[in-house]
């Protein structure tokens, strides 16, 4: 029977992708590519285990309307507002040049037509807003420079898939009649759109806040995947595509208070319908003729990966970003996304895209999507090598001339602050109210605009640059604090400052504990894991809410920060990159305070540690308990024990002195 064959099409489609995505997980691979790979096992030109496509299909459409419909939920008008400019600019530049430049190659390297081109430019431009947000979240990286500006260009690009879209038919010749024919078409899809957007912007709050007060949840999916069908039924009815008005209908919840709610109970059927959307694309890939024809395909990949990561970084270098930023937007928007999967359906439809063409579009989205994991994870390893830091030319950068950060010249002993966002603009005012000099550095025009409206030294620059830390007179500087939240940036910058000033006492924020061992170990002197201090704060509102004492809180906050530095310190690996390129051998030792020791009663400045090469004490244990980080007006208690860490040889020459009377440097 017809439905028992629908059932078993379903446990091997989904058996199969299970095992096939469970590799592609355990390999950190994108489960796109697992399941366009799993739709190529099992569909004709594979194993056959599933020989009709079209009962399959009939669930991908869903799938598709599906995850139009969520993006659309995700893209809210006050979302777009806040990154207007980077979305404008930046994805405006880069869709119109990879569709330029892409269009320009078609047709140099094969004889296709302008608007087939045009298509294959389409096809082209548009990266993957799955898999690289999923990647970005994963490593923390969302907020850093290439995160902010990949996601301003990820969002132009889910949004300019409405007038691609609209503009197929055109491509295809099916709009006949002339120039106004065309014209009316479009003017009425536009019209359409906008009638949709303003009568359910009205509509929807009201109709969703009726449902809610009913207090059911079942009626609140219901509504929601009624208002979509409906949306886009009737986008559907007057010429436009299903997924397009999911996509509308995602938009104009996003504007309601109800719009998270939505995506949270949406996304188990568009996680399961996408799925079955992304098994159908494999079904249609031939594996044959991907084995025989490999090199042009391979050849062909490489192609499309460097035109879209050389266009994308191109277009961050416009917008006046540094080189490292500009190689890391290259290479996080260098695949092709899944978008493109829905437009190539399309294409067939209108004659755009022939079956080879087709065959060649999934065999280089597929391997694009595999590739991508590897580039951004390995990418910023090879930018730091290779030395992809270097400073930009002058007619890209934005920086202002030497002249402009002169005021760092009368600085002494100050402080260098890089980043100035909510971490960084506290530290200012605190240093400010202390009296205690400071400069502050960023890239962005926006923060550096409003920071000089208010009177702060901020400059423009990439602290991961050995120039732009010498402007800011890091060879006088007492302090570096690194207040960015870009774990690349950070683990740059420690070891060129640390080049640029050995003494520099260098504090980097980070977002996890898991990071604070690898900061310590290339150079940095105190790591804060906000990780670690959100959980002091959580558990100081916990025990106010039980009654116990401010002071007893306090306390209690204070033992667990030194133990859990302390602990962290003590797990950290020793070597670090120091003077020069080649790694130097770090030790810990611990050094007691016996009784009658001539140090007994000095402040740890009077020690001068660092004459000896660099040593550090990042803790003094103090019976029993451990003081992370003392001042250097700390004095020594008979019984202390030093946490000394430095070079195995001046960490002994210190050991020598500090046990000698006369040798003792006094300040």
């Amino acid at each position: 029977m017809p439905h028992f064959e629908f059932i078993r099409d379903l446990v091997v489609i989904f058996g199969v992708s299970v095992a096939v995505v469970l590799v592609f997980h355990r390999l950190r691979l994108p489960s796109i590519a697992g399941f366009l790979l799993a739709g190529a096992l099992v569909g004709p030109s594979g194993l056959n285990l599933v020989d009709d496509t079209a009962r399959v299909e009939l669930l991908a459409e869903v799938g598709v309307a599906l995850l139009l419909f969520s993006i659309g939920l995700d893209i809210s008008l006050a979302r777009l507002a806040r990154i207007r400019v980077f979305a404008l600019s930046g994805g405006g530049l880069q869709v119109a040049l990879t569709v330029a430049v892409t269009a320009a190659a078609v047709i140099m390297l094969s004889r296709t037509s302008l608007q087939a081109a045009i298509f294959w430019g389409f096809l082209v431009a548009l990266s993957s807003t799955a898999i690289v947000l999923r990647i970005l979240m994963e490593r923390g990286e969302l907020d850093a420079p290439h995160g902010r500006l990949a996601l301003a260009i990820l969002i132009f690009q889910d949004l300019i898939v409405v007038p691609m879209m609209l503009v197929l038919p055109l491509l295809g010749g099916q709009l006949g009649g002339g120039a106004s024919d065309v014209a009316l078409t479009l003017g009425r899809s536009v019209l359409l759109i906008g009638a949709i957007l303003l009568a359910a912007r009205w509509l929807v709050p009201k109709a969703l806040g009726v449902v809610v007060r009913a207090r059911s949840r079942e009626l609140f999916v219901i509504a929601i995947l009624l208002i979509c069908a409906s949306i886009a039924w009737v986008a559907d009815t007057q010429g436009l595509s299903l997924a397009l008005g999911a996509f509308i209908a995602g938009m104009v919840i996003s504007e309601s208070e109800y719009s998270h709610q939505a995506l949270a109970d949406i996304m188990p059927f568009r996680d399961s319908f996408i799925s079955l959307f992304f098994v159908s694309i494999g079904m249609l890939f031939d594996l044959r003729s991907f084995m025989t024809a490999w090199p042009v395909l391979l050849l062909t990949t490489v192609g499309v990966l460097a035109l879209k990561a050389g266009v994308a970084g191109g277009v961050t270098l416009a917008l006046g970003y540094p080189i490292r930023v500009a190689a890391l937007v290259g290479l996080t928007l260098s695949q092709v996304g899944e978008f493109s999967f829905v437009m190539a359906q399309a294409g067939q439809h209108y004659g755009l895209l022939t079956p080879y063409g087709y065959q060649l579009f999934l065999a280089i989205s597929i391997l694009t999507m595999i590739v991508t994991p590897v580039l951004i994870q390995w990418g910023p390893a090879v930018l730091m090598r290779a030395g992809s830091a270097a400073p930009l030319p002058a007619w890209l950068s934005r920086e202002p001339p030497a002249d402009a950060l002169s005021p760092t010249a009368q600085h002494q002993d100050h402080v260098i602050i890089a980043g100035f966002g909510l971490n960084g603009r506290n530290l200012a005012r605190v240093l400010k109210e202390a009296d205690i000099p400071y400069v502050v550095v960023d890239l962005y025009a926006d923060t550096i605009r409003r920071g000089q409206e208010q009177g702060e030294p901020i400059y423009y620059g990439d602290v991961t640059q050995r120039e732009v830390l010498e402007r800011m007179g890091i060879e006088r500087a007492r302090l570096l604090v690194l207040a960015v939240s870009d774990p690349f940036a950070t683990r740059r910058v420690i070891p060129v400052a640390r080049q640029a000033n050995p003494e520099i006492h260098i504090v980097a924020r980070t977002r996890y504990v898991r990071e604070v061992q690898e900061l310590l170990r290339i150079g940095a002197d105190e790591v804060v894991p906000e990780e670690f201090e959100t959980s002091l704060e959580i558990f100081e509102l916990v025990l106010r809410e039980y009654g116990v004492s401010p002071r007893e809180i306090k306390r209690k906050q204070e033992e667990v920060r030194r133990e859990g530095y302390a602990r962290l310190r003590r797990e950290a690996t020793v070597p670090y990159t120091g003077h020069g390129e080649l790694p130097i051998e770090v030790d810990v030792h611990y050094q007691p305070v016996p009784g009658g020791s001539p140090i007994i009663g000095r402040r740890l400045a009077d020690l001068r540690l660092h004459d000896y090469g660099g040593v550090h004490v990042p803790a003094i244990i103090r019976q029993g308990q451990t003081h992370a980080g003392p001042g250097s007006d700390w004095r020594l208690e008979a019984d202390d024990c030093l946490v000394m860490t430095g070079a195995r040889e001046a960490i002994g020459r210190a050991i020598r002195a500090l046990e000698r009377h006369g040798d003792l440097p006094v300040i």
